[in-house]
Order: C-alpha cells, then structure tokens, then sequence
C-alpha cells in the first residue's frame, strides 16, 4: 500500500488536559468554526496521562473539596462566563452564580465540554483525540517542525505546541527533606482517597501548613476520626469571603493601577491606597472594621466569619478587579521588580487573595470547636521517627508523638528548562545542565535565547507565572487561552508536501480516541 498524501493544515499537540488545556480546545475549535475551508489546523491531540479535566486541581471527587472561587468566575469560554453556571444548571444544580461548588462538577464540566468539541472539530474535518500519556520533552523548531516526546516512547509531530500543565510538585517543608518517601509521610493531601484509604482510623495527625491546602486536609482528616494538629511558620489562618465572585461594580481606583509608573519608588504605597479607596467606594466603613485583628487565628477565624455572615465586609468584592490590574501592570514592570512586590504584598497573598470560603471557615470551626482540630505555634523545630511514630518537638513546649504528617505547604509553580545544547524543552524536571525558561513574550510564546526567534511553543495557565502574577487566576487562564487559541487559527496552513506520513485522524470524520 502506498503511502497517503499528507493532508494540508498544521498539527496542534495541547501538553495538558485539565481547565487550561481544555479551554485551549474549545476556543481554538469554536475559532476555526468562524472560518472558510481551508482550515489552518487539521490535527489537534491533548496529551495527559489522566481523564479530561481530572488532574490534580479539580480532579477529586470527594465533595467536601470546593472550588474557591464562585461558579460565575468558572467558564472555559472567554466569551461566555456563564458557560459554567449554565451547565450546571443543566445538571440540576439550583445554587446561585456566587456559590463554591464541589471541584468535580469542574471536572465533569471539562470531559463534557471537551468531548463536545471534539465532535464538532470531527464535523469539521478537524482531527481530535486524548493522547494517554506524558509529555517529556519538546524538540526545538526545525524544518518538520516540533517533536513531544511522550511517556510511551514515542514522538509526535507537531507545528505549534500549547503547553498547559499545572501544579503537580509538592513543597518540601522545613526540617522534613530527609523524609520524603516515608509510609507515614503524605507528600499532599491529594488525592483525598490517600487520606481516606491510608490512614488508620483515629490517628494522630499533623499537617505542616495553614492555607488552603492544609484547611481541605484538616477538613479531610477531622471528618474520617483523625485527631488532626495545624501548624505552619506563619502561624495565620487565611482570611474569610463569601467566595471569589465577580465585581459587583466598577472600581476607578483600581483602574489607576496599570498604569502606575513601574519606576516609582512609591508603588508599592501608591497600590495599597488604589486598594483602600476601592473598597472605601463600596462601604465607607474603614477596613480594620471588616477584618478581625485577633492574634488568636481561630478567634481571628471566628470574628471573620462572623463578619461575613453579617454583611459586614466589602473587601472581598475588590480582590478580582485588583488582580486582574495586577496582571495588566506586570508586563511593564522590570527584571526581578515583579517578584520584589510578590514579596511584599506576601501578606495580601496568603491571607486576602486566598481566603477560604466561609462555608469551609464553618466547618473549621466546628472541629475546632469539638477538639478533633487545633492549631499550634511555633512550627517544629526537629523532627525524627522513633518506636513506630513521629516525635515533634517545638520551643517552649513538650514533646509530642503523631501517627503521620501530612504535608500541605501548597506545591512549586511549573518551570520549563531547555537541555544544555537548547535543542529540546523539557517539560517535567531540569535536565543535567539545563536552564530554566523565566520568561515568555507578550504572545505567551518561548524562546532559547534573547537573540533567537519565538518558537512555536506556548504557554497558558500557571506555567506563565513568569511573567504574569496570579497566573493561577482562572478568567485570566481563559483569556490566555482564548489569545492564543486565535493565533493559531489565523495561523497559515503548513503546505501538503511537508512532512511525511498521515496525519493523525485523516479522512472525511476525525477519529476520537477517549
């Protein structure tokens, strides 16, 4: 049998299945759509290990893991930031647009958004199918294009790669580098099933962190029987909101922002007062007056969830506006500047821009309450295992013995690191002698060095956080998506003669492989 004549049209390898991949997918299908034939792109394949949508930031199914953010901030579709709620609605849900929803209604929402286009991308003519495996590495640009290398050993061709891979590495906390791989050591508290199914019931239990990861593992722990203890370097609890929600109105204040003078010797203060006259516009009581200053962090948990469930707190309705001109001033600030602000708002960031719903503030409290939860300072100052359980020893207080430690201090931001020669970009890990990719251009694209062209690659979701802040903010995840998405559909078709071989799903329907 003779060989098939190549098809013209590029090839789309997405690196990456959940909220950002997928929001790759269906904006880039419903862009190509909106075109004549022929169409710019003949092949897209999204490579992930896991079912669609079902990785490590929604892929739970245990339901007492909430999305942080309202349903209403939740659409894959730039254009349509209802899509979530409408689906859900679909489904059966009668919340409101400003509730928390369990993470595996996004997950469900992705697999079904994802299989919908991908049957329309099939009436178009549009190849699309779920590669089950890892991406590893991305050869450099060459006349046949780019090559992802994959778990499997294989290799696919691609002409542009979109890579969307989350958060996957956890932290490694203080004093405990010596034991990870130890079995009554969990690296994350996710999957939930690891805590559900590996524990022994009525264990003792201490979780090093005291933010969102730590509150859904206390949350976890505390509901299974375990006797659960916080603590973390900080000591302090997040902040309290009804939820992340959309901006109930405009906030000039806030619009000054992007265009502060990144040069200013003052911008920091000149943030802070953009911040306090947004949420003077909205309630004019003063802030300390909508936040508790309690040194306590469960009284101080209890006051901001008591503040909240009184109305009497504004400041939550500011933190989605302030973000987004956060990320609109960044592009113009200089090297290192960005992670200089990062270091100083840290105190906004962990407490304000992460707060915790205060339906998981509730049920915190209950167990605190009940004294399966507690939360003790300081942080641990060495730790060893001995006789069949860990010794916790810390200033000023008598040692204690736990069953396991669970290590919730939140996970590292993905880095891509080319290979010495800068002929491939590896996705998971630094190669020996590699270097670290720590920045994009405005378009999201890589490139090997400042004098070298753009390559093919983009990045969408939080592996921009080299260039952007918040890069986890989904509406933000989306609109990159959606840019990029509309690159490569105006994008020229590679011409038929290149290349060689068929491509993936050729002829009159594209082939789905689930």
């Amino acid at each position: 049998m003779g060989r098939i004549a190549r098809i013209a049209g590029r090839d789309v390898v997405i690196v990456g299945g959940g909220v950002a991949g997928i929001s790759v997918l269906l904006q880039l299908v419903r862009a190509l759509a909106d075109r004549r034939p022929p169409l710019p792109v003949r092949s897209v394949r999204v490579v992930d290990p896991h079912p669609v949508g079902w990785g490590l930031a929604f892929g739970d199914d245990d339901p007492l893991l909430l999305c942080n953010s309202a349903a209403e901030l939740n659409s894959l579709l730039a254009d349509r930031p209802g899509d979530f709620v409408a689906y859900l609605r679909e489904h059966g849900w009668a919340g409101t647009a400003k509730d928390c929803v369990p993470r595996a209604r996004m997950a469900e929402y992705c697999a079904d958004r994802s299989a919908a286009a991908r049957e329309q991308a099939g009436r178009l003519g549009v190849a699309a199918e779920h590669v089950r495996a890892s991406a590893q590495s991305i050869g450099a640009g060459g006349p046949d294009g780019h090559r992802v290398r994959i778990s499997t050993g294989e290799e696919l061709r691609a002409d542009d790669v979109v890579v969307c891979t989350g958060v996957h590495r956890p932290r490694v906390p203080d004093g405990f580098a010596a034991f990870l791989g130890h079995p009554r050591y969990l690296d994350s508290p996710y999957p939930a099933s690891r805590i559900r199914e590996g524990l022994r019931p009525g264990s003792r239990v201490l979780v090093l962190g005291s933010h969102q990861s730590a509150a859904d593992a206390a949350l976890l722990l505390c509901r299974d029987g375990h006797r659960t203890t916080l603590t973390s370097p900080s000591g302090r609890l997040p902040a309290v909101r009804e939820s992340l929600a959309a901006p109930l109105r405009p906030y000039p204040p806030l619009e000054r922002i992007s265009r502060l003078d990144p040069a200013d010797p003052y911008l920091e203060d000149r943030l802070v007062r953009c911040v306090v006259e947004a949420i003077r516009l909205h309630d004019r009581r003063p802030l300390r007056r909508q936040v508790s200053r309690a040194c306590d962090p469960v009284q101080r948990l209890r006051e901001e969830t008591a503040l909240v469930e009184a109305g009497a707190c504004a400041w939550p309705d500011v933190i989605v506006p302030m973000i987004e001109q956060l990320i609109a001033l960044a592009p113009a600030l200089p090297p290192g500047r960005l992670r200089e602000l990062a270091a100083e708002f840290a105190w906004m960031t962990g407490r304000y821009a992460t707060a915790l719903s205060h339906v998981n503030a509730r049920r915190l409290l209950a167990h605190f309450d009940s004294g399966a939860l507690r939360m003790v300072r300081p942080y641990p100052r060495s730790v060893s295992f001995e006789g069949g359980a860990w010794r916790v020893e810390r200033s000023g207080a008598a040692p204690e013995r736990f069953d396991y430690v669970v290590n919730a201090t939140g996970f590292g931001p993905p880095l891509l690191h080319w290979d010495r020669e800068k002929t491939a970009l590896y996705v998971d890990g630094a190669p020996e002698g590699g270097t670290a990719v720590s920045g994009l251009e405005a378009d999201l694209r890589v490139r090997s060095g400042p004098e070298a062209p753009p390559e093919h690659v983009w990045v969408v979701g939080v592996g921009t956080h080299v260039r952007i802040p918040f890069a986890n903010h989904l509406r933000n995840v989306v609109r990159q998506a959606r840019q990029v998405a509309d690159r490569l559909a105006q994008e020229e078709p590679v011409p038929a003669s290149r290349g060689a071989g068929a491509a993936p799903g050729e002829g009159a329907q594209a082939q789905i492989r689930a």
